[in-house]
């Protein structure tokens, strides 16, 4: 095993790589306010975003499923990833050498499985690059060229050649330090008779990228007529490459999803390749599967869910085509509004359709799309002969579930009167809205997808001040004042520790009433005091991230790193507002405790002690009006 990486070069890494360039690869981020980005969450499903990005903090959090950390947490957590390999990772992406405690550098065959795969992919797609200038390839280049694509849009899309024989692939990996056991396990080799051989034969290659520009797999094309597999190959389900979770061309089109708020889905390699080149840059498409939730949840973390964004699908035309769309966003019905379908003409695919007619003719397809809602129904209706009573009616039947179904009422209303007008009922509309009324008040079983759509429930977290207390706290009461006060004075003490040292520091663990904030207190504490984060904030935030007795308060430390003030202008003048605030409340509450004892002692038997008391209660009221009066001065 290689040993421990080097706590000074973690830190290196950490503060190497923003965390907002990190997480941008994998979702569109927006202003959230001050200093914070925010963007729909990747690790549950939400409407609107709740995960908020920190950059001068180095922290993400969500505020709808509560996961939060640092940049390393964020890229263990959404490639599934051992700390050691994301560290590996991030140092590579930022050409910083590790060292290790143990063993010296870091041997390349002692990575991580997933780095080893993936770094196993890289070299493969390299070698099928470089065969493709070869002799042999030239029946690959011929087939770009009558499909239109040059030498330099193959190598915009890394577009490769694998050779034809048994174990050309194979054995220049070896070379490399690649294990049979690994070459097997990405599925760029396969079991063969004296040993593993190459899965990919004489075929012409495209590398699959994740979201974040890693070659997680291969789509490869048959060209020969005595190859006897199917038309296309795709690498098999491994740990880096599930068809499902990936789109073909996501990694090249997420800048340009992200900026015009449109993505196109189409069906193939090449037509990918034809809208892009065609001034089209926001074209994907899926790997030999259909499109379906996965699939949604990467589109939504790019375009945002806003009220312009919209997916267009150039799906075959057919019946097949139209219910394979409404498959794919019926229990998300908020993105299926914005959803639309383009067909060209004859039914061509943008690659075919870029050779007939030229690149304007494929910008012009998906300008010219139509709404997902209205597609199905002028399908449906295209369907019956709608001049005769009987295909009137028939045509009703089949079209009104579909409007039924839509769960927005305006929207509803709209395709209702569409559909009415597409069956010539112009001058009696109400007989179809009321057909359709009738079917949406039939019952139907939603429960699992509003919990698909609302996502996962979670229970209450606790936050016990130590790992051994008893984790029955009463939860958070955000309505609470006294809540939001500690709640703010803590934020400032984690973000803007200059504005409340050192007198945030003389603050007792008790002046915090509510358990969850009183145990960040003593995280902070026990990291040092608040006036350590002065001369080093990223620090300063893992000292206390590092003392939190448990994941809880870990979490509720990075959920208060991330959140933004509630003032408009954080100063000295607000941070002593907040201190003189929690400070008051915890005198109040003194008070309350030693009035309680003085009306309990009897004066004729401990007269000592009922003067001790008085005396404190006289002292802790002339405090109170004391921090009325002059406030923070008074602290």
């Amino acid at each position: 095993m290689a040993g421990r990486i080097n706590d000074d070069d973690v830190k290196v890494v950490r503060d190497a790589v923003p965390i907002d360039t990190v997480v941008s690869e994998y979702l569109q981020l927006r202003p959230a306010g001050g200093g914070n980005m925010k963007g729909l969450c990747p690790f549950h499903d939400e409407k609107s975003p709740s995960f908020q990005v920190s950059p001068s903090k180095g922290l993400f959090h969500c505020f709808g499923c509560q996961e939060g950390g640092d940049t390393i947490a964020f890229v263990m957590k959404i490639d599934h990833l051992s700390f050691s390999e994301t560290v590996e990772r991030l140092a590579a992406k930022a050409g910083i050498t590790l060292r290790y405690e143990e063993g010296g550098y870091n041997p390349t065959h002692q990575r991580g499985e997933r780095i080893r795969l993936v770094e196993a992919h890289k070299a493969a797609a390299d070698f099928y690059v470089e065969q493709l200038g070869g002799e042999e390839a030239a029946i690959g280049r011929k087939f770009l060229a009558e499909r239109g694509f040059d030498q330099s849009a193959a190598e915009h899309f890394g577009v490769g050649y694998s050779p034809a024989g048994w174990d050309h692939l194979t054995r220049f990996l070896r070379g490399k330090g690649f294990s049979d056991k690994e070459l097997l396990l990405a599925g760029l080799s396969q079991d063969g008779r004296r040993g593993p051989i190459d899965r990919f034969r004489g075929r012409l290659m495209w590398p699959i990228r994740d979201i974040s520009g890693e070659v997680v797999g291969f789509g490869a094309r048959k060209l020969r007529d005595d190859d006897n597999g199917p038309k296309y190959l795709n690498t098999p389900e491994t740990a880096i490459y599930k068809k499902s979770q990936v789109l073909y061309g996501i990694d090249l089109a997420k800048k340009d999803i992200a900026k015009t708020g449109r993505a196109v889905v189409v069906e193939g390699y090449t037509d990918v390749m034809a809208c892009h080149v065609a001034g089209v840059a926001n074209a994907v498409a899926t790997c030999g599967t259909a499109f379906g939730a996965e699939h949604v949840k990467i589109l939504r973390r790019l375009l945002m869910d806003n009220s312009r964004s919209k997916v267009i699908f150039t799906f075959d035309g057919d019946a097949a085509g139209q219910r394979a769309a409404l498959r794919a966003f019926e229990d998300d019905q908020k993105f299926a509004a914005r959803t639309n379908i383009a067909i060209s003409p004859g039914g061509m695919d943008p690659c075919d359709l870029r050779l007939a007619q030229g690149d304007e003719a494929v910008r012009a397809l998906i300008d010219g799309s139509t709404p997902l809602f209205e597609f199905a129904l002028r399908s449906i209706v295209d369907r019956h002969d709608v001049e005769t009573p009987e295909g009137q009616a028939a045509a009703l039947e089949e079209g009104a579930p579909v409007v039924a179904h839509i769960k927005d009422e305006s929207i509803r209303h709209k395709y209702a009167v569409m559909l009415s007008g597409l069956l010539g009922y112009v001058t009696d509309n109400q007989f179809v809205v009321q057909r359709i009324g009738r079917l949406t008040r039939r019952p139907r079983n939603q429960v699992t997808s509003e919990l698909r759509r609302n996502g996962p429930q979670t229970t209450p977290r606790t936050y016990p001040e130590s790992p051994s207390a008893a984790s029955s706290n009463p939860p958070l009461n955000l309505r609470s004042p006294a809540h939001r006060t500690e709640r703010e004075l803590l934020k400032l003490a984690l973000k803007r520790p200059e504005l409340v040292s050192p007198v945030f520091d003389a603050y007792g663990i008790d002046e915090f009433t509510a358990p969850p904030y009183a145990a960040v207190r003593r995280a902070v504490e026990d990291a040092g005091g608040a006036e350590q984060g002065i001369a080093s904030a990223s620090e300063y935030l893992a000292r206390v991230r590092e003392a939190a007795p448990n994941d809880a308060v870990r979490a509720m430390v990075t959920e208060l790193a991330v959140e933004v003030f509630h003032g408009k202008t954080i100063d000295e003048a607000y941070a002593g507002e907040q201190l003189v605030r929690v400070r008051l409340r915890a005198v109040d509450l003194r008070i309350h405790d030693v009035t309680g004892t003085l009306a309990r002692l009897d004066t004729s038997a401990d007269a000592e002690r009922h003067q001790a008391v008085q005396n404190e209660l006289w002292v802790l009221q002339q405090y109170r009006q004391s921090l009325r009066n002059s406030g923070a001065a008074a602290l």
